[in-house]
């Protein structure tokens, strides 16, 4: 007992050990208790910070420390919602984002300002402040949105985008009339909230990827990594506020600028999301809950009337700006409740608004009291709005997103009812220093839905005695399932004794039924002649499947855009559609533009195929094979390169594909580079495969969950031939 005695247990506690421990007790079992009864996580956590809190039972103080680790949560929701955002789709819907961004600031502003004048008799500016917070909202069902799978869908990206409208709207509007309130605004006013503005977008838009690409390439360290990607988001939000707007827009900005940087596919974005969902995003909702005060509601008739106003308009008016936004572009319903559940939230920029129109005193009374622009019953009642409306919110975004769950399911299932071919990626393994980056490169190709696809390898001399080879195939196999889990992805590890490492490496492949094989060029070395001989006459004449030769110079995450040169007559090899879909996959995973050269009639048949989609893309005719070195002429720092070649029994291959080794070790060897081999007939079979047949084509499609009908197109196109 006298180890405890300098315990205190009085409340709140003040002990930084049990606080610390009690919150994330909370964070662990409020979930899971509340879901019983069908209530959302975010709610649940809402609720339990209300019922812990200084106005609930005073377990826990709202001090610094939950301030601090809220407003890092606030951040990473704002982040999280740009980081992940597909920017191809983003920037094909910018125009709706616009208009949908218009719709939830103007509707909620003309209700808000007619709804406090002739409703609530306040005055003009309080009037108009109070609008602009409705007008404003908080992404807090982002999260249910990112769990459901369907954030790349159209409604979220629209959503989204026009977040950052209203946002930055509502704020500027903030600070607006706080400046008339207290006589700031004057001619130079404008003048200086423009400039800072414009100076703070541009150091986030044009400065911030610039830094990440060059850190990225020098430190390859998990750890700093995140770091530094943490310290981003916040210099960013630091400059958001230096320029007269909330740190939220900063944050959601670097969000948008280290997009490409970090790939939805690679090890630092399943850290980012993993400590922000189990840590920082939960304290926040804990700490929005410590806010609510319950008593105000039976205490103070006008705070309930207030606040029953302010959440009705809030509510009425995010509701009429997705119903209008569904009926502009004829969204469907679960489209529209996607849309409605990520605007309705107020929390964020609204919170804000509240609390610097407490600050601003316009006047005093008779007896000497302050006249605050925003007085009590509205902070009470905007607490009120904050609980009824995340609530709402998580309901409706729950419901969308399950319904579009549900629909993308069932497209997918549509394609993939003639199953009968499992996605296998084959890595051999052999050296150290690029078996992450071989790893990623398997990630990054295959489909999204496929989690245990990866296969590695390593081939130990059947006719050596000497057990440290042994031991050291196992480290590399481990090492690269480690770099795999890093990605939430299971791979298998395989070891084959064989004295020949061709004949090891096709039995493996015949007898795991692998699809697609992945080889890894020695960072210090280029490719030989000897080497594509040996490949090309051993594992390609052997193995009817899809070859990839990498060789990689900087972090996958750095190229920032991809040229792929094809072939004359690619689009009647076999195995066009299957390289064709890993490639386009590296462009949805990555974000990276993709540059196909290639004759007139190949690139007809990409973008057949392409213009349905959100993919960056360009096209160059390009069909002299004889001056390939042009190319290089375009090729950039942070470029990569693509080649697809041919078997020489293939109706594509060229003899000017025997010089290529020597082209790329003279003239491309400061740039990754992969070389893509198509899949081709099994000669040991007859050729008796499908020829582009649906039987082959819809099962390896049928993961990608993000291209609607893309199985249908590809099919109808080649059916053409």
């Amino acid at each position: 007992m006298v180890f405890c005695a300098d315990l205190s247990f009085k409340l709140p506690w003040e002990n930084p050990v049990l606080i610390f421990s009690s919150i994330l007790f909370i964070i662990l079992f409020a979930p899971i208790l509340l879901n019983k009864i069908k209530i959302p996580q975010l709610i649940g956590l809402i609720l339990a910070g209300a019922a812990i809190g200084p106005n609930g039972i005073n377990l826990l103080e709202r001090d610094s420390s939950v301030v601090l680790f809220g407003t890092v949560g606030l951040l990473y929701i704002m982040f999280l919602a740009g980081l992940e955002i597909d920017l191809g789709d983003f920037k094909k819907n910018s125009s709706k984002s616009m208009v949908f961004g218009m719709y939830t600031f103007l509707i909620p502003m003309a209700l808000g300002t007619l709804a406090g004048i002739y409703v609530l008799n306040f005055s003009i500016p309080t009037s108009v402040l109070l609008a602009s917070m409705f007008a404003s909202h908080t992404l807090i069902a982002y999260p249910i949105i990112s769990k459901m799978g369907v954030i790349k869908n159209k409604a979220v990206s629209v959503a989204v985008g026009g977040t950052l409208i209203t946002d930055t709207l509502a704020l500027l509007v903030l600070a607006v009339v706080v400046g008339m309130s207290t006589g700031e605004v004057t001619g130079g006013f404008w003048l200086k909230l423009g400039v800072s503005i414009l100076v703070f977008a541009g150091i986030i838009i044009f400065l911030f990827p610039i830094l990440g690409r060059w850190f990225f390439k020098r430190n390859d360290d998990n750890i700093s990594q995140y770091i530094f990607v943490l310290a981003l988001v916040f210099l960013g939000a630091f400059l958001a506020e230096a320029a007269g707007i909330e740190a939220i827009i900063g944050a959601f900005l670097v969000g948008l600028a280290l997009n490409r940087l970090v790939p939805h596919t690679s090890p630092l974005m399943n850290r980012i999301e993993f400590v922000g969902n189990a840590l920082f995003i939960p304290f926040f909702l804990i700490g929005v809950g410590m806010l609510i005060n319950f008593r105000v509601f039976y205490m103070d008739k006008e705070t309930i009337f207030v606040a029953i106003v302010m959440t009705v308009i809030a509510t009425l008016s995010k509701f009429l700006a997705a119903y209008f936004t569904q009926k502009t572009f004829n969204f469907s319903r679960a489209q529209r409740d996607v849309i409605f559940g990520l605007s309705n939230a107020q929390a964020a920029a609204t919170l804000a608004a509240v609390l610097v129109g407490y600050k601003v005193i316009v006047g005093e009374t008779e007896s000497g009291e302050p006249i605050r622009l925003l007085g009590d019953s509205i902070l009470n009642g905007t607490i009120l709005m904050i609980l009824v409306t995340c609530t709402i919110a998580s309901l409706v975004a729950q419901k969308g997103a399950a319904q579009l769950a549900l629909e993308e399911d069932a497209t997918e299932s549509d394609a993939d009812s003639e199953k009968e071919v499992e996605e296998r990626i084959l890595i051999p393994v052999n050296y150290p220093e690029n078996i992450e980056e071989l790893i990623h490169l398997g990630v990054t190709i295959k489909s999204k839905a496929s989690k245990n696809s990866l296969y590695a390898l390593n081939i130990v001399p059947s006719d050596s005695s000497d057990e440290s080879k042994e031991k050291f195939a196992k480290k590399l196999l481990e090492k690269a399932s480690i770099s795999a889990a890093a990605t939430d992805n299971k791979l298998t590890e395989l070891i084959r004794y064989d004295s020949n490492l061709v004949n090891g490496i096709t039995n493996v492949v015949k007898e795991n039924k692998v699809t697609d094989i992945i080889l890894g060029l020695h960072k210090q070395h280029g490719i030989s002649d000897s080497f594509l001989g040996k490949l090309t006459e051993g594992i390609l004449s052997k193995s009817n499947i899809t070859a990839f030769i990498y060789q990689s110079h900087q972090p996958l995450n750095t190229v920032s855009r991809y040229i792929i040169v094809v072939p004359e007559n690619a689009e009647k090899e076999m195995g066009f559609v299957f390289w064709l879909l890993r490639v386009w996959n590296i462009g949805r995973n990555t974000g990276c533009k993709l540059v196909f050269y290639g004759a007139k009639e190949t690139l007809k048949y990409i973008a057949e195929v392409q213009k349905k989609y959100s993919i960056e893309t360009g096209f160059v005719e390009f069909s002299d094979w004889e001056d390939f070195l042009i190319i290089s002429r375009d090729l950039k720092e942070n470029d990569a390169l693509m080649v697809v070649l041919s078997r020489k029994s293939g109706v594509s291959f060229d003899p000017v594909m025997n010089k290529i080794p020597k082209f790329l070790n003279k003239y491309f060897n400061k740039n990754n580079y992969i070389l893509i081999y198509p899949m081709q007939f099994d000669l040991e079979e007859g050729g008796r495969h499908n020829y582009i047949g649906t039987s082959i084509i819809n099962p390896l499609l049928s993961g990608i969950q993000d291209f609607e009908g893309f199985s249908n197109t590809v099919s109808k196109i080649f059916r053409k031939k």
